[in-house]
């Protein structure tokens, strides 16, 4: 396990330290737990978008059918 060391603006080192408070958990624990899920995003929306590129490279697009299809449901889901 590594040691990594932050400045937090004061108001949200206050507001971890009163979540820890009421989950009875380390404001560590809350930490790592909050940068895992953001780091997660963050690396699954990277890969989307690098995929989309490959495809959009390939010339891989939607159909005009397909984009109809897919406005018509919705429209029809807005009414």
């Amino acid at each position: 396990m590594s040691i990594m060391s932050l400045r937090l603006p004061d108001e949200l080192a206050e507001t971890l330290a009163l979540l820890a408070k009421a989950t009875g958990r380390s404001k560590s624990f809350l930490a790592v737990d909050a940068l895992r899920e953001y780091l997660a995003r963050e690396a699954w929306q990277i890969e989307e978008i690098q995929q989309a590129l490959k495809e959009a490279d390939a010339g891989d697009f939607a159909s005009a059918e397909e984009v109809a299809a897919v406005t018509g449901q919705w429209t029809d889901n807005a009414h």
